[in-house]
């Protein structure tokens, strides 16, 4: 009997396009209906009002939550979260997930698919092991509404576990008119001190997040956006600067 190999892989290559794009679909359908749960103003208990950006009593604890991966091979992972005392930045709790195997590939602007439920599992432990020590705010690795569907890993986690979060990247995410070219560049170049910043302004005329200036050292800026519950002039102005005080267990790769 004659078989066709070339129609039989055409059809097996077919039905993973139709895989992966009924994936995305749900992917985006999820993004959207969660979306609609992200609070973009200041409703962290431990500000004295909601638009209270300069006092920040009442903080005690802030996280640090990262998924840091093999190099010589990403499906394996390790997530980790560290929990330090507000102001001191003294680390005060960790935990993590040990070797963990992902299950999902990585696809642009879908990365909370692939690390969210490790990292909620992190935040469920310390609930468990030392709720005193529950991180009013969490500094996530990665992007909050500086994304494609303005949803990214940082509103994803901070809406599923209903705590403050603030998204915080390494690297630019090109979405919208917003790019490392040579006017960012330029822009970067103009951030002389430890805290100088410039908005990250998409192609509509709104501001998705911040370029900060670490240290008066570093050449690359990190990028602030809003997780949930914190409006983006606290998260840039105070909290995110204790982003690069935390030292977290586990180092990690660069990710978009």
């Amino acid at each position: 009997r004659y078989i066709d190999f070339e129609a039989l892989f055409s059809n097996e290559m077919s039905a993973r396009v139709n895989l992966q794009q009924s994936t995305r679909q749900e992917w985006v359908r999820q993004q959207n209906v969660l979306k609609k749960s992200i609070i973009t103003s200041n409703r962290a208990s431990w500000l004295a009002t909601e638009h209270d950006t300069q006092t920040l009593r009442g903080l005690r604890y802030v996280g640090g939550i990262d998924l840091s991966y093999w190099k010589s091979n990403p499906d394996y992972a390790c997530a980790s979260l560290a929990v330090f005392k507000f102001p001191e930045m003294e680390l005060v709790y960790s935990n993590h997930s040990g070797i963990i195997q992902i299950e999902q590939p990585y696809v642009s602007g879908f990365l909370a698919f692939r690390e969210v439920q490790h990292l909620i599992d992190c935040i469920n432990k310390v609930r468990q092991e030392q709720p005193s020590l529950i991180p009013q705010v969490i500094l996530v690795d990665g992007n909050g509404v500086l994304h494609h569907q303005e949803f990214g890993l940082a509103c994803h986690l901070g809406v599923l576990t209903n705590i403050p979060t603030i998204g915080v990247a390494k690297n630019l995410l090109h979405i919208r008119g917003i790019a490392r070219d040579s006017e960012h560049m330029h822009q970067i170049a103009q951030l002389n001190n430890k805290g100088d910043s410039f908005p990250l302004i998409d192609q509509s005329g709104i501001t998705l997040g911040m370029a900060i200036k670490g240290s008066a050292e570093s050449t690359k800026p990190i990028y602030v956006s809003i997780g949930h519950c914190i409006e983006l002039k606290t998260a840039a102005d105070h909290l995110s600067r204790e982003y690069l005080r935390l030292k977290l267990p586990l180092k990690d790769q660069d990710k978009n």
